[in-house]
């Protein structure tokens, strides 16, 4: 009985290990506003507006790789051991989110440094 239990809580850990986070649990890795030092106001305007559509594309893959990877490891513990092998946990995808967010913080910087006056928005799916 103990090593039946020890499998279900070893299975249950290699299975969550996998899983893909929702992209508010995504950290923002450090971006420094120094990339950004030489832009004009404009030009600091409009690469922040890129970064945050990329950001909200990017975020919204990773739920949905979230969202799946859930099911999945429900599937996995409750029915049918197999479905297992189809939890993804796309890491590349969280690590793009991450960046993408560290270079929101780092535009907003780069455009308070200047006094741009930019209203930024809150970073979609904010950490």
């Amino acid at each position: 009985m103990l090593k039946k239990f020890t499998a279900g809580i070893f299975v249950s850990a290699l299975v969550l290990s996998g899983c893909a986070e929702k992209s508010e649990n995504v950290g923002e890795a450090y971006v420094s506003p120094l990339a950004f030092q030489s832009m004009s106001c404009k030009q600091i305007g409009q690469e922040a507006r890129r970064v945050s559509a990329r950001a909200s594309t990017v975020a919204g893959v990773q739920d949905k790789n979230a969202n799946n990877d859930a099911v999945a490891t429900g599937v996995a513990l409750v029915l049918f051991f197999p479905a297992a092998f189809f939890i993804k946990g796309n890491k590349e995808n969280a690590a793009e989110l991450a960046r993408l967010k560290g270079e929101l913080t780092a535009l907003e910087q780069a455009a308070n440094a200047k006094n741009c006056g930019i209203e930024f928005a809150e970073k979609p799916a904010n950490s």
